[in-house]
């Protein structure tokens, strides 16, 4: 496709995606507002977000289009949460949301409109790097507000097409009075926090009624298969957990992992929830091509989680990571997601 100035920006009805908008027309790009109609009901699509994005899109003086993508973001979002759950593994829908639906979906649609450019009020950075000869993927500077973490699956091809205007603002106050100073009615809209199509927050209640998850007791074990008590279900429960195991001990007692087979939660105490070395598969590798030889990155195992210092190396289709110090709660289905300094060099899903 031949350069131009025209991006699709994906629009929530939120602060930061209508600050966004704003600022990309004050920059010189022709831009067009994409609302994607995901799932019914949910935070992010709803009626309200529909009007203000396209209110906010009218004041600034661009187009708006709503693009129903419900069949896919089942297919691809919510029958992985579920698939996750079913597997005892720990999901990340955003992550799975942001690699087929935004930047998956969204692409496919630029490109039939003829945009060079993509764009989310994502806090993440792209630029092009000459140490690295190649379009890359950094933090932005909003320090703990920065989601590089949740943009780790995205195509590296795609990056040179992704424009982030937050990048450089510091906090979400900045953000909040460009929206101010310019009027834009959602300048004081509340953030939506919780997963989108499960606005009550209450993930249990939406497998049970969404999947063949159901309540099914069974035995909650130490590590040695000692039987401690029992437990509702798998699902109900998470590696690291304390709280709501039901058993009395005389230390606490934590979640160490499952097993499906026997229908068994095991816990143990704090020190048996530390590993010093986890494999990653599904790996998607924006820096290098492949990991060949030990690599000295740090690593996030969650989005609110501090980068620790570790090892890597591929073998084959998996990444073995070393931790320089053990880690804590490491949580099958999370994402690992691997730095050098601000730059993003991929990611994968702990196994």
């Amino acid at each position: 496709m031949e350069k131009n100035n025209k991006v699709l920006l994906g629009m929530s009805g939120g602060v930061d995606s209508s600050v966004s908008a704003l600022l990309l027309k004050n920059s010189g790009y022709d831009v067009i507002g994409s609302t994607m109609e995901l799932y019914a009901g949910s935070s992010c699509c709803n009626t309200n977000t529909y009007l203000d994005a396209k209110m906010i899109c009218k004041q600034i003086g661009i187009p708006h289009f709503i693009f129903n993508y419900k069949n896919e973001f089942k297919e691809y979002v919510i029958n992985d949460f579920i698939a996750c759950y079913s597997n005892c593994k720990t999901p990340n829908p955003c992550i799975e949301c942001n690699k087929h639906m935004k930047f998956g979906l969204m692409w496919q649609k630029a490109q039939e409109m003829g945009c060079y450019y993509i764009a989310t009020g994502h806090y993440a950075k792209t630029e092009y790097s000459e140490k690295y000869k190649r379009w890359v993927l950094k933090k932005s500077n909003a320090g703990k507000k920065d989601q590089s973490y949740v943009l780790w699956n995205i195509p590296k091809e795609l990056i040179e097409h992704v424009i982030f205007p937050l990048s450089d603002f510091a906090d979400k106050e900045q953000i909040r009075q460009i929206a101010r100073d310019n009027e834009l009615k959602v300048a004081n809209k509340p953030d939506s926090e919780d997963i989108c199509f499960i606005p009550d927050g209450n993930y249990k209640k939406f497998l049970e009624n969404n999947s063949n998850i159901k309540p099914k007791e069974g035995n909650i074990v130490n590590s040695q298969g000692k039987i401690l008590g029992k437990h509702t279900g798998l699902y109900n429960y998470t590696i690291g957990q304390r709280k709501g195991l039901g058993i009395s001990n005389p230390v606490p007692l934590f979640v160490l992992g499952f097993n499906s087979v026997r229908n068994e939660v095991i816990v143990g105490e704090e020190s048996e929830l530390y590993k010093k070395e986890i494999l990653v598969n599904n790996i998607n590798l924006l820096l290098f091509d492949s990991i060949d030889t030990m690599l000295e990155v740090e690593v996030k195992t969650r989005y609110s989680s501090k980068a620790a210092k570790a090892k890597i190396i591929q073998e084959k289709d998996l990444i073995k990571v070393v931790f320089d110090e053990p880690q804590r709660a490491l949580t099958p289905g999370q994402s690992a997601v691997f730095y050098i300094g601000d730059i993003v060099v991929g990611g994968g899903k702990i196994m």
